[in-house]
């Protein structure tokens, strides 16, 4: 299968990376990485040492492939659509954070989107290496068309084909609620206490991540998803534990002290909240903890509040 990654970063990295050495792979990111890539291959360590030599790019426009995966940061989700929208897909996927992403896709790229969850840990260590922190699985399922399984079985099988843990799934959107009360417990704490996700298992910083994905469940089943509070939270937690080592991708920003996905993951909740007519005070305050971080280094942009 041909396959674009539209995001090199760290997950993109990783999954792209371990699909080459099955699929004809292309990697879109920036450079010096995707330079780096291209002239010496794409290293992975940690859990397992693989060696493979993606093509790369920093410019997609007009590309053609049989499957996109979308892993860009959700804030430019936007502009990954248009590019995508100047080429030839069969499917769009994507693998991100947050909630409204697949929406802004359909609306854009002429394909079947495809919306999936990931929990692959990768951290991008230097230009052309990426750390493999943690196995995990990817899940895919039909977003629009709704009905469109077949294509989700497919993108599913080449998963495996390359030795990835993936399934296919015809509840994708209650899958990616549980997704958004993982992240919201995770990301946020992480960041602000500067922990690697192993310490959100114990306390005081337990007491902090559980509520967040319980409100985030409470919300969800105001929006018109069945997620009841003990999923979201068991969820959390075997995240939390099973990537103990890994720093979340919003630790990961603030370390560097680039913007992060706050606004889609728990500033989404609150929103929700709002629209629903529920409450959501542990996700308020994480969202303006992390926001006022962002304004106080100038990586929040004029407007966003």
């Amino acid at each position: 299968m041909e396959i674009l990654v539209f995001g090199a970063g760290s997950l993109g990295s990783l999954v792209g990376g371990l699909l080459a050495r099955e699929h004809d792979v292309s990697l879109v990111g920036r450079d010096p990485h995707a330079t780096a890539v291209n002239d010496d291959g794409l290293r992975i360590t940690g859990v397992e040492s693989v060696d493979v030599r993606p093509a790369a790019t920093t410019d997609a426009t007009g590309t053609s492939a049989d499957l996109a995966l979308v892993t860009v940061k959700t804030y430019d989700t936007e502009a990954a659509a248009r590019t995508l929208a100047t080429g030839d897909y069969d499917a769009v996927c994507s693998l991100q954070n947050g909630m409204g992403n697949e929406d802004v896709l359909a609306d854009t790229v002429d394909a079947s989107v495809l919306a999936g969850t990931a929990t692959y840990g990768a951290r991008l260590v230097d230009p052309g290496h990426v750390e493999w922190t943690g196995r995990g699985t990817i899940t895919v399922g039909a977003w629009r068309p709704v009905d469109d399984a077949t294509t989700a079985d497919r993108v599913a099988a080449a998963f495996r084909a390359a030795g990835l843990d993936a399934a296919a799934t015809a509840d994708i959107r209650t899958r990616l609620w549980e997704k958004l009360a993982v992240n919201a417990a995770i990301n946020p704490v992480t960041a602000l206490s500067r922990v690697e996700n192993g310490a959100l298992t114990e306390r005081p910083l337990a007491a902090l991540a559980r509520p967040a994905a319980v409100e985030t469940a409470a919300v969800a089943r105001a929006a018109g998803t069945d997620l009841d509070d003990g999923t979201a939270r068991d969820a959390a937690e075997t995240v939390a534990r099973e990537t103990a080592r890994n720093r979340s991708s919003m630790l990961q920003d603030v370390t560097r002290g680039r913007r992060t996905e706050i606004d889609a993951i728990n500033g989404y909740v609150v929103d929700r909240a709002a629209a629903t007519g529920t409450s959501a005070p542990v996700n308020r305050t994480l969202a303006d903890l992390i926001r006022g971080w962002e304004a106080g280094v100038g990586v929040r942009p004029p407007g966003h509040e």
